[in-house]
């Protein structure tokens, strides 16, 4: 992945990102899920920027985040948000990440537990299916763009009752190709079900309780089951982008958690 050059770490990917909230306060790091950008907390925003100092991030080729040149891998993602947290001062801060977000808050409780405080998991899984689909879809965007995905989102993203999905869509049609491609690569190649147990953040599982790429049963029940003392809520009329879908029981399932675990100093 191209390097950022004034990273302490100049062979890390640091991404695009965002910082609100008020200063001084503990800083709270929300990662987006494959084909969408640091937008899609937006619905999160007013209340989280109440109490936490707010970091967002997009991923490679998403948003203004670019083009990787070279593998991408989610340890490489998890070591470029641990390059921007030393990049901002920060040494240690909650992280909230949905679907590949959440993987790597995961990978990055695993790789560098000193830094997370403490840990969101919001529709995402140790393990996302076979491999094998992730390359085929990384095959099919890197030959047609991102077109071919873009038209059938909703119906991965959504329930048929959900009416505001083309503000999501758009994100995914923006979205470069090969950034697109290489996060597909990464999902293919990540499977942390073995090192759940070594997790020690506090931690809480949200899932869509109508989710289809990572349903409740077999990727968030594993999530809990397998990260100690580990939290569970299911969001009813929720599928795979919950907070966008039902903001509010997804908001208030984020803030509770961290009220009871994150009140440290963010610097």
């Amino acid at each position: 992945m191209t390097p950022t050059g004034d990273s302490p770490d100049d062979r890390a990917y640091v991404p695009r990102h965002s910082v609100e909230g008020p200063p001084g306060a503990p800083v709270l790091v929300l990662g987006p899920s494959l084909g969408t950008t640091m937008d899609l907390w937006r619905p999160q925003l007013p209340e989280l920027t109440r109490s936490w100092r707010v970091l967002r991030y997009d991923l490679p080729g998403h948003g203004g985040s670019p083009v990787p040149d070279g593998p991408v891998t989610v340890a490489g993602l998890a070591d470029g948000v641990a390059a921007l947290l030393d990049r901002l001062g920060v040494a240690a801060a909650a992280y909230a990440g949905v679907s590949l977000g959440g993987a790597v808050g995961t990978m990055l409780a695993l790789r560098a537990p000193g830094r997370v405080a403490s840990l969101v998991l919001v529709c995402t899984s140790p393990r996302f299916g076979e491999p094998g689909a992730w390359r085929e879809r990384a095959a099919l965007v890197r030959r047609d763009g991102v077109a071919p995905v873009a038209r059938t989102a909703a119906d991965r993203w959504f329930t048929p009752s959900f009416t505001g999905a083309e503000p999501y869509v758009e994100m995914l049609r923006g979205t470069d190709p090969e950034g697109y491609a290489g996060c597909c690569d990464a999902l293919a190649g990540f499977d942390v079900t073995a090192r759940l147990p070594e997790v020690s953040a506090p931690t809480l599982v949200i899932a869509g309780a109508q989710d289809g790429p990572t349903p409740p049963a077999g990727h968030a029940d594993r999530l809990a089951e397998g990260i100690p003392d580990a939290g569970l809520v299911v969001v009813e009329g929720a599928a795979h982008l919950a907070g966008a879908e039902r903001p509010g029981p997804v908001t208030e399932a984020i803030t509770a958690h961290l009220d009871r675990t994150w009140k440290g100093l963010g610097r």
